[in-house]
C-alpha cells in the first residue's frame, strides 16, 4: 500500500518507519526545510539552540527499551542536569524524577537518524485532502512553486501534526475533526541568549515561578552539546497565549528582562532571539493512543494523545501513539 506521512516530527518519522518494515511504501511531507518539528535545533554562529523540546523521559517499558537501543548506537545519552526552581531570584535545587536523556549533539539530532531511509518531501505544506473513492489525493503547497500541487493516488494518509492543524485537513472526516478538536495546544514563546562569558550560575536548568518565564535552561550544559554560553527560555502558556500575535522584538525584550529578573544577573546577550511556537503544549490530550478509521484509510498520532500515560505533550506520547497507529494499519502491502 501507498501510504502519505503529514509531518517529520518524531511522531511522524516513528510511524513512517514502521509502516515501511511492514512492506507499505511511504512518502513523508513535511511543510519546513528540515525534519525534527518540536525537536527542532536553530543554529547559529554561537552554536546550536535545543528552542522545542529540552529532553525526554521514559515511563513505559516499550519506550525504555527504545531509548536502550538508541544509547547503543549513540544517539542520545544521559544528561544528570543540576536543576533548580527560581523564585523571585531565589534559587532552591529541584529534586531528580527519573533519568532525563537528550539526542547529540542536538535535539534535531535523533529525528535526522530517524529520517534515514525515508522518502522525506520536505518544504511541502498539505492544504487539503480529496477522498477520489478508496484514494487520497494531497493538495501540496511549496515554497518554491507558487501554484499548489497534486500528490497521489495513496491509498492511506497519516497525520502527524498538532490537533489544531490536523483539525483543518479532517474537515473530509467530520467525526475525526470533532475529536481533534478537543485537543486544542497551548502556544509558547521561546527566547534563545547567547553570552560572551558564563553567567556562573548554580543550575543547569529551571523551572520560574512568578515570571512571564516557565524554564529556562544552560544549552551549552548537554553533553556533547557545543561549549560557549547559550540559554533557551520558554514563557509560561498564559503569557505566550496572551501575548501571541505581539512583535518578535518586542517578546524578546519582555522575556529578555524576565530572565535577568529570574537569575539576578545582569549581563547582557550579544545573541537574543523570540521564536513562537504557535502549537506547543496539549491543553486536553485525547484519552486514546490515535485515531485510525480503516474504511477511509485515515488516521492521526502525536503527542497530544495520552496513549496510555499521564499527561501529553512528551516525547514518549508521540512515540507510543505512532506505534500504536502502525499496528492499527492492518492491511498487507
Amino acid at each position: 500500500m501507498h501510504i502519505a506521512v503529514v509531518g517529520a516530527g518524531l511522531s511522524g518519522l516513528t510511524v513512517a518507519r514502521q509502516l515501511q518494515s511492514q512492506g507499505h511504501h511511504v512518502t513523508v511531507y513535511e511543510k519546513s526545510m528540515g525534519v525534527s518539528g518540536r525537536m527542532s535545533t536553530r543554529q547559529t554562529e554561537l552554536g546550536g539552540f535545543d528552542h522545542g523540546a529540552q529532553y525526554f523521559t521514559a515511563t513505559s517499558d516499550r519506550f525504555k527499551k527504545e531509548i536502550a537501543d538508541w544509547k547503543k548506537f549513540g544517539w542520545v545519552v544521559p544528561w544528570t542536569a543540576k536543576l533548580a526552581t527560581l523564585d523571585a531570584g531565589i534559587s532552591k535545587a529541584a529534586g531528580r524524577s527519573g533519568t532525563r536523556y537528550v539526542p547529540v549533539p542536538g535535539m534535531n539530532a535523533l529525528c535526522k537518524q530517524l529520517a534515514h531511509g525515508l522518502d522525506i518531501r520536505s518544504e511541502q505544506q498539505v492544504t487539503a485532502l480529496e477522498n477520489q473513492g478508496k484514494q487520497w489525493l494531497l493538495s501540496v503547497q511549496s515554497s518554491t512553486v507558487p501554484i499548489a500541487a497534486t500528490a497521489g493516488p495513496f491509498d492511506g494518509v497519516i497525520l502527524a501534526i498538532p490537533a489544531d492543524q490536523a483539525e483543518v485537513l479532517l474537515s473530509v472526516a467530520p467525526a475525526m475533526a470533532k475529536q481533534a478538536k478537543q485537543a486544542r495546544l497551548a502556544p509558547c514563546w521561546t527566547l534563545m541568549l547567547g553570552f560572551q562569558s558564563s553567567l556562573d550560575l548554580t543550575y543547569d536548568g529551571a523551572w520560574v515561578n512568578q515570571s512571564r518565564l516557565g524554564w529556562i535552561a544552560r544549552d551549552n550544559a548537554k553533553p556533547l552539546h557545543r561549549a560557549g554560553e547559550r540559554w533557551v527560555c520558554h514563557a509560561t502558556p498564559a503569557w505566550s497565549l496572551e501575548h501571541l500575535e505581539d512583535d518578535a522584538e518586542r517578546v524578546k525584550e519582555k522575556l529578555t528582562k524576565a530572565f535577568h529578573e529570574a537569575t539576578g544577573s545582569r549581563i547582557q546577550p550579544i545573541h537574543a532571539v523570540a521564536h513562537r511556537w504557535r502549537y506547543a503544549q496539549a491543553e486536553n490530550p485525547l484519552a486514546v493512543d490515535c485515531l485510525w478509521n480503516d474504511k477511509q484509510g485515515l488516521g492521526v498520532c502525536g503527542d497530544w494523545f495520552a496513549a496510555g500515560l499521564e499527561g501529553a505533550g512528551r516525547v514518549e506520547n508521540a512515540f507510543l501513539s505512532a506505534l500504536a497507529l502502525a499496528k492499527a494499519v492492518t492491511w498487507k502491502a
